[in-house]
């Protein structure tokens, strides 16, 4: 799981990123959760924050997120959660760029899987495994 640099490093601390993951090993389970190392309040920015990612510098915006990329790729995880828009598309683009194979999911998508309410719509950047879980079907509805 990301911890994104506003809401960690800049605004509530370690706290809220237990928080955080609190919500993710109840939506996830516990034993499917793999923290980065360093994390929380420690944990390296993705470089897609304030502003970088609209910034134009590309080349210089994915060179500094190589650490990030790196350290999602040590956990082995099939998935790295943002709680975070912009974490969500730098970690994506590193993903592609250095070839990560991992995927990027929004912990609100996550969290709307696990209360079967996300829509058909918005499921279309999740992998195969993730695409049909929870899904409504009202023809079976009781």
């Amino acid at each position: 799981m990301q911890d994104p640099c506003q809401i960690v490093r800049k605004s509530y601390g370690d706290a809220i990123a237990e928080d955080l993951r609190f919500i993710v090993k109840s939506v996830v389970g516990e034993e499917n959760f793999i923290d980065m190392q360093p994390n929380r309040s420690n944990n390296y920015c993705c470089g897609g924050g304030g502003g970088f990612l609209q910034s134009g510098f590309k080349d210089q915006r994915l060179a500094y997120g190589q650490t990030k990329d790196e350290q999602i790729k040590a956990t082995k995880a099939d998935y790295c959660i943002a709680a975070c828009h912009n974490c969500h598309a730098q970690i994506h683009e590193l993903s592609e760029h250095y070839e990560g194979h991992y995927g990027v999911v929004h912990l609100w998508t996550l969290i709307c899987l696990s209360l079967g309410i996300l829509g058909p719509n918005e499921r279309t950047y999740l992998g195969d495994d993730l695409k049909d879980v929870n899904v409504f079907h009202p023809e079976i509805a009781v």
